[in-house]
């Protein structure tokens, strides 16, 4: 089961990855829907932050209490936002992905890398 739980992480960590790159040509909230390159940025990252909820859900089902141990990251937030995204996504807010990717996603990312050390018994 771990190690089913390490390739959930490390496919997050990928997707961080991804989307720190899709974001660095965005310095602005409006930047993400004032031209077409813009939304599919939005798009792009809103999919992937669809599938780290995913992620962290299939995590969940393998192991209720495994991210019990990494209670400074808000999982639960992440799992709803993976709910808007798939059952809400025309009401999706720009603003809510722009601060997640400024300000979330670093944290996330620094979580992400200390759960794979651990599982990789490093």
């Amino acid at each position: 089961m771990s190690e089913e739980i390490k390739e959930r992480f490390e496919f997050i960590l990928d997707s961080i990855v991804i989307i720190e790159n899709r974001f660095l040509k965005i310095k602005f909230p409006d930047d993400l829907i004032n031209s077409e390159d813009g939304i599919t940025i939005l798009d792009s990252i809103a999919m992937r932050l669809q599938a780290i909820g995913d992620n962290v859900k299939s995590v969940v089902k393998l192991d209720s209490q495994f991210l019990n141990k990494y209670s400074n990251t808000e999982w639960e937030k992440i799992m709803k936002m993976r709910d808007v995204i798939s059952h809400h996504y025309e009401g999706l807010d720009h603003e809510i992905i722009f601060n997640i990717c400024k300000d979330k996603l670093p944290k996330l990312k620094i979580s992400a890398e200390f759960i794979l050390s651990q599982l990789n018994g490093v």
